[in-house]
């Protein structure tokens, strides 16, 4: 019997083995430009409640653009 047992937690070891290389590779992702990796990393990151609030009240704060001049006013008086 001792030696049937030996057997099987090979098996098991080696299909744990490959288990866990495939989950690896799955995982592993190369990117092109570090904008693609922070695009990607954006997406799978939760932003805190705390930091939507804080980030929409200072946008809210901030004044709105002017306007530039039309080109024509510069010209006529």
């Amino acid at each position: 019997m001792k030696p049937d047992s030996s057997k099987l937690k090979q098996q098991q070891q080696q299909a744990t083995v490959a288990t866990r290389s495939t989950q690896s590779a799955a995982t592993a992702h190369e990117f092109n430009s570090p904008e693609e990796m922070i695009r990607a990393d954006a997406a799978q990151t939760q932003v805190p409640e705390s930091v939507k609030t804080r980030l929409a009240d200072s946008v809210a704060r901030e004044p709105a653009p002017k306007r530039p001049r039309p080109w024509w006013r510069r010209f006529l008086p």
